[in-house]
C-alpha cells in the first residue's frame, strides 16, 4: 500500500495493467452489478440540475426507471446510486449504433450540454474508494468482465494509474496526482 495524503493506495493500481477496449466488453460495467452507479452526495444535487439537459438522452426504459424510482436512490449498504432497468442496466445508459452500453449523461457532457461527465465513481472504473473515517483506500476490483481490459492493459503496458490519470484529477486533484506518479517511481525503483 502507499500513503498519499488522507489516501491509501493498493499496490495493484500501479502495478496491475489496465485499458478498456469497448469493443470487446460492450460497456458491461454499466449492466451488471450489485446495484446502480455508486454516487456521491454531490453528484445526487448535481443529477437534479442536469436532469432537463440530459432527458432527451435517455431510453424510455431509463426514463420509467427513474419515474419509478427517482434520479438516485439508496441501496442495501444505504449509499446512493443510480437507478436501474429490470434490476440491470444503469437507468443513464444508452446503446449506440456499435451494440456498446454508453452514459447519457457523458453524452450529453460530449455534446457540451452539461459541465458534468458522468458519476466520478464510474469515471475511475476499475478503480473503487472505499471511504473510512481519516481516508480514502483506493482499491482495484477485479472482474471476470474486464478481463478484455486486463489484456489490453498488458499489451499497451498501461498500469491502471495511468489509464485513469484523468479522473483520478478529477477526484484527488493535480497535486495528489504528482504524488502517486512519484510514489509509483519509487516503488519501482526499491523493487529492483
Amino acid at each position: 500500500m502507499l500513503q498519499i495524503d488522507n489516501t491509501i493506495v493498493s499496490i495493484d493500481v500501479i502495478e496491475k495493467n489496465f485499458t478498456c477496449d469497448l469493443s470487446i466488453c460492450k460497456g458491461v460495467c454499466c449492466l451488471y452489478g450489485d446495484s446502480g452507479a455508486p454516487l456521491e452526495i454531490e453528484e445526487t444535487n448535481t443529477l437534479e440540475e442536469i436532469y432537463p439537459l440530459i432527458k432527451k438522452y435517455l431510453t424510455i426504459e431509463g426514463l420509467l426507471s427513474i419515474e419509478a424510482f427517482g434520479l438516485y436512490l439508496r441501496d442495501d449498504d444505504n449509499e446512493y446510486v443510480t437507478p436501474l432497468i429490470n434490476k440491470k442496466e444503469c437507468a443513464y445508459s444508452f446503446t449506440d449504433k456499435n451494440q456498446i452500453l454508453k452514459c447519457a449523461i457523458e453524452k450529453a457532457f460530449f455534446d457540451s450540454k452539461i459541465k458534468f461527465q458522468k458519476p466520478v465513481s464510474c469515471h475511475l472504473y476499475p478503480i473503487r474508494i472505499n471511504k473510512y473515517k481519516d481516508y480514502d483506500a483506493i482499491n482495484y476490483h477485479k472482474w471476470t468482465y474486464c478481463e478484455s481490459a486486463v489484456d489490453h492493459g498488458n499489451i499497451l503496458k498501461i498500469p491502471i494509474y495511468k489509464f485513469l490519470k484523468i479522473p483520478l484529477i478529477r477526484k484527488y486533484g493535480k497535486e495528489w496526482y504528482e504524488k502517486l506518479e512519484y510514489a509509483s517511481e519509487n516503488y519501482f525503483k526499491e523493487k529492483k
